[in-house]
Formats: C-alpha cells, structure tokens, sequence
C-alpha cells in the first residue's frame, strides 16, 4: 500500500551525534519530523523510521504486533550505531516506549534517551477484555490528533486496530519488566493536560528506571502530541541541550562534533 502524503521516513546524514525517533501508535513519521528536522539544521544524523503497518492504513496496522515495531526501531538504532559515535534515542507515546526498551537492551549503545508523554499501559475496561474482544470486534475509535493548537493536524488512523491494540498491551508489559534495567541519561518531557496517556504512566517510568541522571519537564500548553503543539520548540530545544551537555558540541547550528 503507498504511504499517506506526509508520513514518509525521515533520514539525514549529519555529524558523529545520532538521534533515532520514534512515533507513536497508529501515528506516524509526521508527528516527529518537525523535531528531526530541528535536529538536522544543527547537523545531527537524524533517523526517523516509519513502523511497520502504520502510514498507510488501518488494516496493515491488524496484521502487525509489537514484535514488528520493535524489530524496526532496533534495525534502525544499529544501523546508526554503525554510523556515528555517540547515539540518543527519543520518542513519543508508544514511540517513548520503544526507545526505553532499546535503551534498556542496548546498554551502553545508547548515550541518553527523551520521551515525550511515554506510555506504559493500556487503560481502562477494555484493556482486560481485549483478548477475547479482539476477536469480535475489529476495530475501535482512533487516538490521533490530541492537540491543542488549533490548525495542527496529525497525520494517523481514524481506527484503531483491537489485535494491534492487543499486542501493545503485551509490549507495554513487557517494557516495565526491564525499566529497571535503563540506567542512561533520561529527559522526560510530559503535558499537563493529555486526553490519551495519562500522567500515571510517567510516573510509573520514572520510579522504574534506574537512571540517576533524571530531568523531568512538565508542558503546560500541550495536549498529547506535544511535538506538533505549542510546547514543540521547548521539546526540541530541551532535548538539544541535554545530548549537547552529554555529547559536547552538539547543537551549534551547521556543525557537530567529530570525533
């Protein structure tokens, strides 16, 4: 299936400085490229994957789970590694999940991690009747669009796939099992007000997580696709300054450190 106009992969060669990003569930590329391309005009190598099953539509997503997402993130993640010396990575909603995940596998690997409005379990009723609801019922209302500026769109599915849904409850399990196990450098960037993730799931994170170097902001103007709303300039800025305090002389516009 050809890809919604807009919800393209996003890549840039830049400097030795890599920042994977990843978007979140039934979302797309778009959420995030205004931040990748921040990231990009001050010479960054930015990769920003689109995840299998999403971009294109709602039925692609019900024959992909976790699995898939994951596997992609990770492919994209070595591939940088293989590219550049020092490697961050970031996301939003699920995408935030994904990266703590690759966090926690990589180790080392991976320099520091930011996530805005990180999610960490599937709420409500109907998170416990899924595994039987899924196989009745295919789809349920769509997720996207939670944004408070007025004109700001957000390219996803009206949909929301009951076997994909399922699945992120497996993964978002699975994830908390292993926070413990994230010990990088952690920026957290979440909205006061979010009609999708609440902050629960932000602080159920940050009492896992085995970082000791912990920032924690909280947006104020903001609802859940925070990256395409009125706090996006501070994410990007925020998250500039903190891989330039941890990978110096990231963020001067035109260069990035070499070696």
């Amino acid at each position: 299936m050809p890809v919604l106009p807009g919800a393209e992969p996003y890549r840039h060669e830049g400097g030795e400085v890599g920042v994977l990003l990843c978007h979140g569930f039934t979302g797309s590329p778009q959420s995030l490229r205004p931040w990748a391309e921040y990231l990009a005009e001050r010479e960054l190598t930015v990769s920003l994957p689109l995840l299998p099953g999403h971009g294109t539509r709602w039925e692609d997503m019900a024959l992909t789970g976790w699995q898939d997402w994951y596997a992609e993130a990770d492919r994209a993640l070595r591939t940088l590694r293989d590219r550049c010396e020092r490697v961050f990575v970031a996301g939003l909603s699920m995408g935030g999940t994904l990266a703590l995940r690759l966090a926690a596998k990589h180790g080392e690997g991976v320099a520091g991690v930011v996530v805005v409005n990180p999610a960490n379990k599937v709420h409500g009723l109907s998170a416990y009747t899924l595994p039987v609801s899924r196989h009745f019922v295919r789809t349920t209302k769509g997720i996207t669009g939670d944004i408070a500026k007025e004109g700001a769109v957000e390219i996803g599915y009206g949909r929301v796939p009951l076997q994909a849904s399922h699945s992120l409850r497996t993964f978002f399990r699975l994830t908390d099992g292993e926070l413990p196990q994230v010990t990088q450098p952690l920026l957290l960037l979440r909205s006061r007000q979010d009609h999708v993730v609440p902050a629960a799931d932000s602080a159920r994170i940050l009492s896992r997580v085995s970082s000791t170097d912990v920032t924690e902001i909280v947006l104020e103007q903001s609802y859940h696709v925070a990256t395409l709303d009125h706090d996006a300039d501070r994410i990007f800025e925020e998250s500039l300054g903190f891989m330039d305090r941890l990978a110096t002389g990231v963020g001067k516009e035109g260069t990035t450190a070499r070696g």
